[in-house]
């Protein structure tokens, strides 16, 4: 990567959201402005209004004068609070960039979110490297799904981990006490598994829920499915399914063909209701489909204190790599150690994990592939804990 001959402290910085939200993406956001105002930044801190699309309208939010209060309910805040958006770029909207960073003496940019805000970046540097324009460009990794190359983890999973984490934990109460259905649980993830897979910290005892974990990057079975459901079900009476979004058959399509599709991106379709309507039309058995959706990545009541420090990392790292004049990478989490839990940021060239889509792997996985492995469980633990302490006086030892 290129290392910046030297820009001038008083050229101008932009940091812009990417992609989907999350319950920490602004405390990065925080971060970053909090370092700046460490470092005596003389420039402007600016921010387009929804990323890339603000970006290319030039219409900018001046956070310069944020005061400190603000910055401190900032991290606390939910959501973007200066607008993100899934808006594609082609090669002559990157030069347009280009030249209203040129044209607002922009020495600084960055950029917060997935593989795809990752790639924006990527290419905004690159078309600036073309033009022989001095900019230095970095990335601050943000998703829920955890599907960055690269790095440990990403800011926004582990919230949204431990909500999931507490949602099925909270379920299978719901279910131990009236013990007569199947419960289906979709949550996000895309074409990853990871956060389907967080869903296994819920279970203390061997047979607690959830009792099936479907993944995205195991091609669905229905046969296998229903025959599993039917064995938990006799077993269990109460069952509980947690599914991801992005189930695909044995040929790599939807089961459920999606909404809408863009380049990119892909709005699955209902793949709970789906399934609760195979086991009530297959077998016969009571069953209800829960989509807690934007509920997951957006909950400020079941953020994790952990995550939230580590966004602010991030967003710290960044404005110190960036304006050290090192040009053309996101910073990353190396784990050093997970009992006790210890990390170092490290720093990963951009073009490495442009659109680099990091799956859930077979090894986390049991050896079924309908739930997850011990590995797995050691690996996830530190960083989201353990579910609300329970008790319950119907199971039959009592």
């Amino acid at each position: 990567m290129l290392l910046s001959k030297g820009l001038q402290i008083m050229k101008n910085l932009v940091i812009a959201h990417g992609g989907g939200p999350t319950s920490v993406i602004n405390a990065s956001l925080a971060g970053a402005i909090k370092e700046l105002k460490n470092k005596n930044f003389k420039g402007k801190i600016l921010a387009p209004r929804f990323g890339s699309a603000g970006l290319l309208n030039e219409d900018f939010i001046d956070l310069t004068n944020v005061s400190d209060k603000d910055i401190e309910l900032l991290i606390h805040t939910p959501g973007s609070a200066i607008g993100t958006s899934r808006f594609p770029l082609c090669d002559k909207e990157y030069e347009k960039i280009i030249d209203i960073l040129i044209k607002n003496d922009i020495g600084y940019v960055l950029f917060t979110g997935g593989n795809g805000s990752m790639d924006t970046i990527g290419n905004i540097y690159k078309h600036a490297l073309k033009r022989n324009y001095e900019i230095i460009c970095g990335g601050i990794p943000k998703t829920v799904d955890n599907d960055i190359a690269l790095t440990d983890h990403a800011p926004g999973f582990i919230s949204c981990a431990k909500f999931i984490m507490q949602s099925v934990s909270d379920c299978a109460q719901d279910i131990k006490g009236l013990p007569i259905h199947v419960s289906i649980i979709e949550v996000m993830g895309r074409n990853a598994g990871w956060l389907a897979a967080s869903s296994a910290l819920a279970r203390i005892n061997e047979d607690d829920a959830p009792h099936i974990i479907l993944f995205p990057e195991i091609p669905f079975d229905e046969e296998k499915f229903l025959k599993l459901v039917k064995e938990k079900h006799e077993k269990y009476k109460g069952v509980i399914v947690v599914a991801s979004e992005g189930l695909v058959d044995k040929n790599g399509n939807p089961i459920v063909k999606p909404i809408y599709k863009t380049e990119r991106a892909t709005y699955f379709g209902d793949v709970a209701s789906y399934l609760q309507t195979l086991v009530i039309s297959k077998l016969g058995i009571k069953a209800r489909s829960e989509k807690p959706g934007l509920l997951c990545r957006c909950s400020s009541s079941l953020v994790s204190e952990l995550d939230l420090e580590e966004a602010q990392l991030m967003g710290k790292i960044s404005v110190d790599t960036v304006l050290a004049g090192k040009n053309g990478y996101m910073v990353g989490i190396k784990r050093i150690s997970s009992f006790p839990y210890k990390i170092e940021p490290i720093l990963i060239p951009i073009n490495e994990v442009m659109l680099n889509e990091s799956k859930f792997p077979e090894h986390f996985m049991s050896s079924d592939k309908y739930n997850v492995s011990k590995e797995f469980i050691e690996w996830l633990r530190p960083l989201v804990g353990y579910p609300n302490k329970v008790i319950s006086f119907v199971d039959k030892s009592n």
